[in-house]
């Protein structure tokens, strides 16, 4: 992929600031600060999960060292100082290392969002280049191995941990779990799971089935959604299975092992009977399309993952796009609280103005050393 004439946790945060203007909710309009970029390097996949149609693309694009040239001068006056590679699958990348450098030479800091298959195939680049590392864990080895389509995949994530961990004994690396009807009794058996494999943390989310991300060109139809949401008998046996690893895992909970509070937890719930039509949904508190973008591998940007594009790297620097009409124009008319797709959002994002935020999830995460993230995917 080229962008011509493109210049295609826990972070210090000490502003998000503003240039002009307030947007719904009295956010600023004009970003000056963006701490968080999601890159999707690679937009092909090696999993085949039932609730994701990203591995059904046929066509295979990255974003290489030399389309992001022209956005160094952008990422640095934004402040980024922390990147995600997520996909499809990084690790298919051909230049991990040229990309990472690049990230690595303006001081911002890089994990890697992987279905871990090619841990142990990429050990010494993982341990070399990324400051952390999340994995999808979506049950036991059974569980995982229906859910991602892989057969003998959860054996291949331990033992790229393994491989991982002995070239980097000090290197994060947690466990991302997206709860859906194959693994709703499965929570506590997932964290006994990540432990037995030497993850440091595990993050629990619910399974989108409403949006047009995740390579859904058109919303699934209502049998598609029942394949992976819950019924009311199986909403009954999530509660019950979340109410067991809130009670019997106080410990991890408190410690930060369980990414999400018990509240965070039971909001697990609430999105899947907001989607049986129970109760209403509701928004997460969330603040992403001021504090980050997300980058697709053909260099269209989203203000997070489930809104439509602001624009595109191809011919406008990164400042350019988060900050140019489409892109002011969506933030003023935004109210978080209100917006249809923010309420049956199962992804937020939270960062405080004062340079701290609440602990959450990412895509599974606690992720830097001076700052939790509240992002979930």
């Amino acid at each position: 992929m080229n962008f011509p004439s493109a210049e295609s946790g826990y972070v210090m945060l000490t502003q998000l600031g503003s240039r002009a203007g307030t947007g719904g909710g009295n956010r600023p309009s004009e970003i000056a600060v963006m701490p968080v970029l999601v890159l999707n390097v690679h937009s092909r996949c090696n999993c085949r999960c039932v609730m994701c149609d990203i591995w059904k693309r046929d066509v295979s694009l990255e974003v290489r060292a030399a389309d992001l040239a022209w956005h160094r001068e952008s990422m640095q006056r934004l402040s980024v100082r922390w990147v995600v590679l997520s996909g499809g699958e990084p690790l298919l990348h051909s230049d991990l290392r040229s990309l990472c450098t690049f990230f690595r030479e303006l001081q911002i800091k890089v994990t890697l969002l992987t279905t871990g298959l090619l841990l142990s195939k990429r050990a010494a680049d993982v341990a070399e280049l990324f400051d952390e590392v999340i994995v999808s864990l979506d049950g036991p080895s059974s569980v995982h191995d229906l859910i991602r389509g892989v057969a003998g995949g959860f054996d291949l994530i331990e033992r790229g941990v393994g491989a991982v961990r002995r070239l980097a004994p000090g290197i994060r690396i947690t466990a991302r779990t997206t709860v859906q009807k194959a693994n709703r009794c499965q929570l506590r058996a997932t964290v006994a799971a990540a432990k037995r494999i030497g993850l440091d943390g595990v993050s629990f989310l619910a399974a989108d089935v409403t949006s047009e991300a995740f390579n859904r060109p058109q919303l699934w139809p209502s049998e598609r959604q029942d394949q992976i949401a819950l019924k009311a008998p199986e909403l009954s046996e999530l509660n019950e299975e979340i109410e067991e690893l809130i009670s019997g895992h106080e410990g991890d909970i408190r410690t930060g092992y369980i990414a999400e509070s018990p509240e965070k937890l039971r909001r697990i719930t609430h999105h899947f009977a907001a989607h049986l039509g129970f109760v209403e949904p509701e928004s997460p508190d969330c603040n992403a399309p001021w504090v980050s973008a997300v980058v697709e591998a053909d260099g269209s940007v989203r203000p997070c993952f489930f809104h439509p594009a602001i624009g595109s790297l191809h011919g406008s620097t990164l400042e350019e796009v988060v900050n140019g009409e489409t892109a002011r124009s969506f933030r003023n008319s935004l109210i978080v609280a209100q917006d249809p797709t923010c309420r049956r959002c199962v992804c937020s994002l939270k960062l405080s103005r004062e340079g701290t935020s609440h602990r959450s999830s990412i895509w599974g995460d606690e992720l830097f050393s001076n700052m939790s993230l509240e992002v979930s995917r």
